[in-house]
């Protein structure tokens, strides 16, 4: 072979691996672009360890599944998640999300689907939605807000249940009976809006009312903080000698009231018995050490898989078929060995979970979602 001849056939290669650079650019342009993109307005506190946690499995989803997201935080200040939205809408066309994924905590969601529908960018209610008897013209999702999807929310009114029946039973064990020998219940609601919180409380009350032995002294709200939840209990204690069962409907307010308790020189999970609802490390370290007695949790994923139905529907696989407002199982019981394994699994974040596993256009096969938490601890290959 000549040396032009080799030269041309350098030149050629050459020409041959510019082109597929360039093809494989330009796929990777195309592909970003295609990609669709989430936000989530989040409720919580940005140091808030339930939302964060929530934001964090989402953003997991996400790169499982090829999505952009980006979560804002409302701080627990309703008005503020109105202002998000308005933000969100008045990007230029291409710079908005094609999806939006809120809650309706403290009976906000009207409002921001007012908002963001109006604007033509989809929303998917996660965590909460809208109850039905306060909808007023609202309506269902695809009904008035064409771009309102869906809803998917745990079905909180286990967690309530499920802690308030484990305490109950403690109760029994440890004869924390009061003078009339009954068992006294106190209960810190977290508020008097939100469907999870109504939801828990109805789950707890149930508890309570199918044991003839059990009496609610009193329920209050002390707005999901650690700070209320001591103050509330402390007063409650005053008031109820003989109440030694305090539910309460997240962890912040049963570490609370656990620290009153403490401060009158009890012992919690020695004269008092408490519950709780969530996953922070400080709950699970709680219930292997015995100072928490039931806890529920596990409800944080359900932003996850949230975006798991949104991706498919993106993709052409609707989740109509399953319903367009679901309520499934999602909370687990913790136990001290339960909590040592989501402590294993989960202590460094999500990315160890492919989501993609339970996306139905990822598996044709997959016909119907399940949502449960327990699954996510069960090792995948």
């Amino acid at each position: 072979m000549t040396e032009d001849a080799r030269e041309q056939e350098h030149s050629s290669h050459r020409a041959v691996a510019l082109c597929l650079a360039l093809c494989a650019a330009i796929l990777l342009c195309a592909s970003a672009a295609l990609a669709q993109s989430v936000a989530f307005i989040n409720p919580g506190k940005s140091d808030e360890v339930y939302w964060l946690t929530a934001a964090q499995s989402m953003q997991a989803a996400a790169k499982s599944l090829g999505m952009t997201f980006e979560a804002h935080y409302a701080e627990r200040e309703p008005l503020k998640t109105l202002e998000i939205a308005r933000e969100m809408v008045a990007r230029p066309a291409g710079k908005r999300p094609d999806y939006v994924v809120i809650t309706d905590d403290y009976a906000v969601a009207d409002q921001l689907l007012k908002i963001i529908d109006g604007a033509g960018v989809k929303t998917f209610l996660a965590y909460s939605s809208i109850p039905v008897d306060q909808r007023g013209n609202i309506g269902s999702p695809r009904g008035k807000y064409k771009g309102w999807l869906g809803s998917l929310e745990p079905r909180a009114e286990d967690a309530g249940y499920l802690t308030a029946r484990a305490l109950i039973e403690r109760g029994k064990r440890e004869k924390a009976f009061g003078s009339d020998g009954k068992l006294h219940m106190l209960a810190i609601a977290g508020d008097r809006t939100t469907p999870s919180s109504i939801n828990r409380n109805q789950g707890m009350q149930r508890a309570v009312a199918e044991d003839p032995m059990v009496i609610l002294d009193q329920e209050v709200y002390a707005a999901w903080t650690r700070e209320l939840g001591a103050q509330q209990a402390d007063s409650l204690y005053r008031r109820y000698p003989d109440a030694k069962l305090i539910w309460a409907g997240n962890d912040l307010m049963a570490f609370g009231a656990m620290t009153a308790w403490a401060t009158r020189g009890g012992k919690p999970g020695v004269d008092a018995w408490f519950s709780g609802i969530n996953t922070s490390t400080e709950a699970l370290e709680a219930i292997k050490a015995g100072r928490l007695t039931s806890l529920a949790g596990g409800h944080f994923i359900t932003g996850a898989w949230a975006l798991v139905m949104i991706y498919d529907y993106h993709h052409g696989r609707d989740f109509v078929d399953e319903g367009l407002e679901l309520r499934r199982p999602m909370f687990a019981e913790f136990t001290p060995q339960l909590a040592d394994r989501y402590i294993e699994r989960f202590s460094g974040g999500f990315d160890g979970v492919d989501f993609s596993r339970y996306s139905k256009v990822r598996n044709p096969k997959l016909k119907r979602y399940n949502f449960g938490f327990a699954q996510l601890l069960e090792p995948q290959s």
